[in-house]
């Protein structure tokens, strides 16, 4: 009972907030303009300052266990190849396959994948899972940006390797993953005092500043949720039920059979994988993140298709976290 209340408590939070956008935008509190809009500052001043946010708190990037991190990353790269083989062999329309591509790897690691971590692990698991945040962010963006621009074409119609590489340098999440590397890159070459604090960090000397950043990393996850529930449109289920039903499976069933079961394997021989269970849950089972919508918007890829998969997956991750949960814990290792 209580793994599945975890599970309900990381989950209803996003169910709720996406209800309450639907319902203003349902008796017109807020109009598709608002949302529109709403999208824009999301995607070009929140999300990049949440990711900036979350990166810059890493308090070090010391005593890293190099196995399971190198071991997530190429996970990401594994789901992402093999995505990438399903869309252009099961999906038809480009505007719909770097939306399920991106979906098949870029998880809720931040919004949903920290507190259900938090809620399982031990103090291992939340190292663990401070430092893939340094790690695994950068990557999916990257990879989202790629996704989502890979299979669009140019005049010509051709795909522009070009327009792929100034779309990742010019992306707003990218530029924000960036400013946070370099930050705490930065600070981990300044002096410490006598608590092994570095001599200038925003937070202490410029607090005033790091109060603004904080509060706008804080407007991300509840807007885009907003966002998401005011441009959800029932009538596009049925519609889009075939792609639904595959973006969905692949990111709750497949992925996290894939990350999580590359993973038990490994932890039968190294010792390196014990108790970090809870954060490579946190990465490769939860539901498609929020952004992915707000971005596949921007790139002018289906976001209708993208607002689903954050639906549907949210809702099946309830129950597919529960038996991810109960089946490691009968194996022993978490």
């Amino acid at each position: 009972m209580d793994v599945l209340l975890f599970a309900l408590n990381a989950i209803l939070p996003i169910i709720l907030l996406f209800i309450l956008g639907y319902i203003l935008k349902h008796i017109k509190f807020l109009d598709k303009l608002f949302f529109l809009q709403l999208n824009k500052f999301i995607f070009r001043i929140a999300l990049p300052v949440l990711l900036f946010y979350n990166i810059y708190n890493i308090e070090n990037l010391e005593n890293i266990n190099w196995m399971v991190i190198g071991y997530a990353v190429a996970c990401v790269f594994f789901i992402f190849i093999l995505g990438f083989i399903a869309v252009v062999i099961f999906v038809k329309d480009p505007k719909q396959k770097g939306v399920i591509l991106q979906g098949a790897f870029r998880s809720n690691f931040a919004l949903i994948g920290f507190p259900l971590a938090q809620a399982m692990g031990s103090a291992n698991a939340l190292a663990v899972i401070s430092i893939l945040f340094a790690f695994v962010i950068p990557l999916t963006n990257v990879l989202a940006v790629v996704s989502l621009s890979m299979f669009q074409r140019n005049e010509l119609g051709k795909i522009d390797p070009k327009a792929i590489l100034l779309n990742v340098i010019k992306n707003p999440l990218i530029i924000g993953v960036i400013l946070g590397i370099i930050f705490v890159y930065v600070r981990s070459l300044l002096p410490v005092d006598g608590d092994l604090v570095p001599v200038f960090t925003i937070k202490h000397q410029l607090p005033f500043l790091y109060q603004v950043i904080q509060w706008i990393a804080q407007t991300a996850s509840p807007l885009a949720l907003l966002a998401l529930g005011g441009q959800f449109e029932v009538s596009m289920v049925n519609k889009l039920k075939n792609q639904i039903a595959f973006g969905t499976v692949f990111r709750i069933v497949i992925a996290p059979l894939i990350g999580l079961t590359g993973a038990y394997i490994l932890s039968l021989r190294y010792s390196a994988f014990d108790g970090v269970f809870p954060a490579l849950i946190a990465l490769f089972a939860t539901p498609v993140a929020v952004s992915s919508v707000i971005m596949a918007s921007e790139m002018d890829n289906d976001d209708q298709l993208a607002g689903q998969l954050v639906v549907w997956t949210s809702l099946g991750s309830v129950v597919t976290i529960f038996v991810i949960i109960v089946s490691l814990r009968s194996l022993g290792v978490l």
